[in-house]
């Protein structure tokens, strides 16, 4: 087979394929390797295969074992870091060449990206989380809204009868509390609806915008230093723009609350992420528009982190801990993702990557 057969079989091939020679330099790579390791052909070829990502990757390090033993290796989900977007999980198998003598000749290293399975196996799993938060939904709506409504009537009656402040002072607090709670439960009723997305065109900038409009009437944001640093390519796309609109005021209350009496900086970021893409429940590929929304607030520790997005948590006095899950549920609807970083006492970062329609599905 000729070089230009095998560069042709090479680019046929899905998964990536790195080709080394005996002393470990690389002699071939196919597209799907470079985008993967983020380099070219030309910044590739000819160089040791530590240099394609650190010497302690797998895709290094099982190429180089397998040199030196002349038999394959493999590793399942092995992280690779990206510079651009998020890192990628691929399985690495490396499997020895020999020449017609049967001396060791090379290597063949494989890396099979399993991040869209990994995507598709999320998707899954939200769903299923979902549901059960609309089953337990459902269940509060039927044991506590009748019986808080007859509270409630009865605080409304013992106010308007009794003439002494004291009990009227009860009453309306009754009153009060019985209508939050009926709120809380409302609110929690969106797991429970199935609502569909109203789809249409949508210019995230000029969602984003308002919200940070409306962000600017809290007098939480007084204190607090606004930035945007907008990609002016995105095009538009096809979402729910009242959806998105609750999804980013939800986070863009969060990280003003995070900094509430401390002051500090909000910073609202997008991007296109062309060669990081989300896959719908169709199975389609799509590329990814991202939004982050960054605060200097207090941040939160590991175990805060983790339940952040689970209803009624939260770490604020008089916080409901609903706005984060109804954000991801809502994200997760879009068939996007939403994750979120913090440390304690260096802020919080939420990620939001929706998907780039150009037509409903």
């Amino acid at each position: 087979m000729s070089t230009r057969d095998l560069g042709r079989v090479l680019e046929a091939i899905v998964a990536g394929v790195v080709v080394i020679d005996r002393d470990g330099i690389v002699d071939e790579i196919n597209s799907a390797a470079c985008r993967l390791v983020e380099r070219s052909r030309e910044q590739s070829v000819g160089r040791p295969i530590e240099e394609l990502v650190s010497g302690e990757h797998a895709l290094s390090r099982l190429g180089r074992k397998a040199l030196e033993r002349g038999v394959g290796f493999s590793e399942s989900q092995q992280t690779l870091e990206r510079r651009t977007g998020d890192d990628a999980l691929v399985d690495v198998a490396a499997t020895p060449l020999f020449d017609d003598k049967d001396a060791l000749d090379g290597a063949v290293v494989v890396l099979r990206d399993r991040t869209s399975r990994n995507r598709l196996e999320q998707l899954e799993e939200e769903k299923e989380r979902f549901d059960a938060f609309g089953r337990i939904a459902a269940g509060l709506a039927h044991e506590v809204k009748n019986p808080l409504g007859g509270i409630r009537g009865a605080g409304e009656i013992l106010a308007r009868r009794s003439d002494d402040p004291k009990t009227q002072e009860i009453a309306e607090l009754v009153v009060g509390e019985a209508t939050r709670i009926a709120g809380l439960v409302d609110d929690f009723m969106v797991f429970a609806r199935g609502e569909r997305l109203a789809f249409g065109v949508v210019n995230v900038h000029q969602v984003l915008d308002h919200v940070l409009e409306l962000a600017g009437l809290d007098p939480m944001s007084s204190e607090v230093r606004i930035e945007r640093s907008f990609d002016p390519s995105i095009p538009e796309l096809i979402a729910d723009r009242d959806r998105l609109v609750q999804v980013f005021l939800n986070l863009v209350r969060n990280g003003l609350q995070a900094m509430e009496g401390t002051g500090g900086t909000l910073t609202v970021k997008t991007r296109m992420a062309l060669e990081r893409r989300l896959v719908t429940k169709a199975g389609r590929s799509l590329p990814t528009l991202a939004v982050w929304i960054e605060d200097t607030g207090a941040g939160m520790d590991a175990d805060e982190l983790h339940q952040a997005s689970t209803p009624f948590f939260t770490t604020r006095s008089g916080g409901t801990g609903l706005g984060l899950a109804v954000a991801e549920y809502w994200v997760a609807q879009h068939e996007g993702a939403l994750t979120l970083e913090s440390e304690k006492g260096a802020g919080s970062r939420a990620r939001v990557a929706l998907p780039l329609r150009r037509s409903p599905e």
